[in-house]
């Protein structure tokens, strides 16, 4: 009996964590991809890599743990939104808006990152290597979400 119970939960157990780890609203999803704006979605988790999200609407979208791996979010409005520990590897971020958002553990490895907004944005822990990043308040060290004489 005790043999049976452990197979049956070592069947079980991928698919409980399966939908954990796949939290993202399927419904959400849809709406970005064919209106291109999704204000305060649920796209935690989501997996929108190499999507075409120029100008998207993503204001305060929960976009914690999403793939954005190669995507496009030039001119993405996407103050206030959640991208904690997002994957942003190579995605390309010119004029996009992150007024305020989380950035915390983001992963920006060869993102390029032109002329964004990233004024009060929380930025602990972000990856930034071989990122290109060019009129946009992102560094190492100094305040965050300071502001340069240039902008």
């Amino acid at each position: 009996m005790k043999l049976r119970l452990v197979a049956i939960l070592a069947l079980l157990t991928p698919l409980f964590l399966a939908s954990a780890a796949n939290a993202e609203n399927p419904q959400h999803v849809k709406k970005l991809l064919s209106t291109g704006t999704c204000f305060r979605c649920d796209l935690s988790g989501a997996d929108l890599s190499g999507t075409h999200l120029i100008g998207v609407d993503l204001r305060e979208a929960n976009l914690q743990g999403a793939n954005l791996t190669q995507a496009n979010l030039e001119g993405a409005d996407i103050r206030g939104a959640n991208l904690e520990g997002a994957n942003l590897t190579a995605a390309f971020l010119t004029n996009a808006d992150l007024k305020n958002a989380d950035l915390d553990e983001v992963n920006l490895t060869e993102a390029t990152v032109y002329f964004a907004n990233v004024y009060g944005a929380s930025m602990e822990g972000m990856i930034l290597t071989d990122a290109n990043i060019l009129n946009t308040a992102i560094g190492v060290g100094g305040e965050t979400g300071e502001i340069p004489d240039w902008y």
